[in-house]
């Protein structure tokens, strides 16, 4: 028996992004602990909500900008997402005391450009999916070329952006994820770095301006170093009471388990996305049982929730749409093609109307010894 997984995700791969960023009112810090506290805790609860709906990460600015104190990072298949979260924000009692001092959306595409030997690493398709690291620092800016850059061939661009290449793999550290805003914000690329240390951005972005593209950058400002932060250790960044030492990291259940979807939600014989831990996860819903590994291919990172899902005897396996990368649904590995590596397999579990994933137990029981 075989199906092709029904996902909810309808844009082949690609993605919204957004980064919205925010002030906080000092006049929030005047008020009573307790409303600090219930007001911050409102908050939490308002973006961890969300989880079901798209990846967010949280970053605080506090004393490394003026004008901004925190940041959310948000990816989402469609941009209503982004439109719901913020209704949600501005409805709780933080609500008023917050400004959002600057907002980019963007869109995740393949280059038109040959990035891929010029690397000679990453595939063409990995630069559509948004997957955040670990790192301690996100850097970002928006950006816009002058117009005399499009007047250039396509040669000649292709050129410089290979000496721009060039220029980045001198910092492996620093990793880098560009996303397009043609049509749908005032800017045209929104770059958002990665990295560890500021000061080998600063190296990096010195190299930069000395590269023949840099004199067409018509605009690359304001420019952000955001530290990354649990959304509880943000939220204390910004004075007033503190919750973080009395909340879980995570809303998890005493023994691991997260609520990720509602059970109607993934019909017989469906897919869908959701995030656990940061990170995305397919769920295959298959003879009534339902499966859960990382959404994206070891190979070359394509969406296994948009797969060929096939059912021989008790084995269950999908297919990469991108490439031919066959995985079991119950543990990840590998059964077949291009790939050489599995991809992380989750237990999941049905209750109460809902859809529950957790680590697998023995990586759960490992984590809490």
């Amino acid at each position: 028996m075989s199906q092709q997984a029904t996902t909810l995700n309808g844009n082949k791969g690609r993605q919204f992004v957004k980064f919205n960023f925010f002030k906080l009112d000092p006049n929030f810090r005047r008020i009573s602990a307790d409303r600090q506290r219930e007001a911050k805790l409102e908050f939490l609860s308002a973006i961890r909500s969300f989880n079901r709906r798209m990846l967010l990460r949280s970053y605080s600015l506090v004393g490394l900008r003026g004008d901004v104190d925190f940041m959310l990072w948000q990816v989402a298949s469609t941009p209503e997402p982004f439109q719901d979260l913020m209704t949600a924000i501005l409805n709780t009692a933080m609500g008023p005391y917050l400004s959002l001092s600057h907002s980019f959306l963007a869109n995740t595409r393949r280059s038109i450009y040959d990035i891929g030997e010029a690397t000679g690493s990453e595939t063409p398709d990995e630069r559509i999916v948004i997957q955040p690291g670990e790192h301690k620092y996100l850097f970002v800016y928006p950006f816009v070329k002058t117009r005399a850059w499009y007047a250039l061939s396509h040669e000649d661009r292709q050129r410089m952006i290979d000496e721009h290449i060039r220029i980045g793999r001198k910092y492996p550290q620093i990793r880098l994820n560009t996303t397009y805003s043609y049509g749908i914000d005032d800017q045209e690329f929104v770059v958002a770095f990665e990295g560890d240390n500021p000061d080998e951005f600063v190296d990096l972005v010195m190299d930069l301006r000395l590269t023949e593209a840099s004199m067409y950058t018509l605009r690359d400002t304001p420019m952000f170093c955001c530290r990354n932060l649990p959304i509880p250790e943000v939220l204390d960044s910004l004075g007033g009471a503190p919750i973080a030492s009395d909340v879980a990291l995570e809303p998890r259940n005493a023994d691991g388990w997260l609520e990720v979807i509602l059970e109607q939600d993934l019909p017989q014989g469906s897919s869908a996305i959701v995030y656990f831990e940061g990170k995305q996860v397919a769920l295959f819903h298959v003879d009534g049982t339902v499966y859960a590994l990382g959404n994206r291919c070891s190979h070359g990172r394509g969406p296994l929730g948009e797969g060929r899902v096939e059912q021989e005897g008790t084995e269950c396996t999908v297919t990469c749409p991108w490439h031919y990368g066959k995985f079991d649904l119950a543990t990840g590995q590998v059964v077949d093609g291009v790939a050489t590596a599995p991809v992380p397999a989750y237990e999941a579990e049905v209750r109460d109307g809902a859809i529950y994933l957790r680590e697998k137990a023995a990586a759960y029981e490992r984590a809490n010894l």
